[in-house]
């Protein structure tokens, strides 16, 4: 009910915004993740992936880095996302269409993922909008991987976790700052040998770093 009547409220402030406010879009300028560094401190990215175009237009993400650091000292990989909107609203026929990030825990389960523990926690690191800010921790499951994965929406100057959250900001800033941009902040570790707490280690070494260099791509 509450998720109904979110969509319902999205809905109608973006309806109103669209024929009475913000009609004329800001794009805030930013740098481009082409120029995002492949080496921060011990961790580098020795190759990116490209999505291809059919996976790029279902995502409706402007501009992407997806890499896998490595570093051997931690003798692990961590595979990075960071995919930015221009903006989630699309364009349609004079109308307007929903062009939002789409939700990490609901695509998961379609890629063949089982979401064994799910969860809301607190993460103090220096680069965040806000610090400590709450974000979703995930540990996923196929055969017999296991990963662990953080992720949260990083989107004009707030940390957001919570997708009925995200809707409603898109839907405000809209309406009161022309803006609809933002971007999807995930890290996915291996759990090798069943060790969470070595893929937690890897976490939080590599994400500060990638952290402090986010706002110049990710705009406030």
């Amino acid at each position: 009910m509450i998720k109904l009547c979110v969509a319902l409220a999205f809905l109608g402030l973006n309806f109103y915004t669209y024929h009475y406010l913000a009609t004329d879009p800001v794009f805030p300028d930013r740098e481009h993740f082409e120029d995002f560094p492949d080496q921060l401190g011990d961790w580098s990215c020795r190759e990116r992936q490209v999505l291809d175009d059919k996976t790029v237009s279902n995502l409706g993400v402007s501009d992407y880095l997806l890499c896998s650091f490595e570093n051997p000292a931690f003798n692990s990989i961590v595979g990075v996302y960071l995919g930015y909107h221009a903006s989630q609203v699309r364009e349609e026929g004079g109308g307007t269409g929903v062009n939002v990030i789409h939700p990490p825990a609901h695509c998961l389960p379609g890629s063949g993922w089982d979401i064994i523990d799910n969860r809301l926690v607190e993460l103090d690191t220096p680069g965040l909008p806000q610090t400590p800010a709450m974000v979703r921790r995930l540990v996923i499951a196929r055969g017999g991987n296991r990963h662990l994965t953080y992720y949260w929406y990083q989107s004009r100057g707030r940390v957001v976790s919570q997708d009925w959250k995200k809707i409603l900001y898109v839907g405000f800033d809209r309406a009161v700052r022309s803006r609809t941009d933002g971007s999807l902040v995930r890290f996915t570790v291996p759990i090798v040998r069943n060790d969470e707490a070595a893929a937690e280690a890897s976490f939080y070494d590599l994400a500060p770093q990638i952290l402090a260099l986010l706002p110049a791509y990710v705009p406030d």
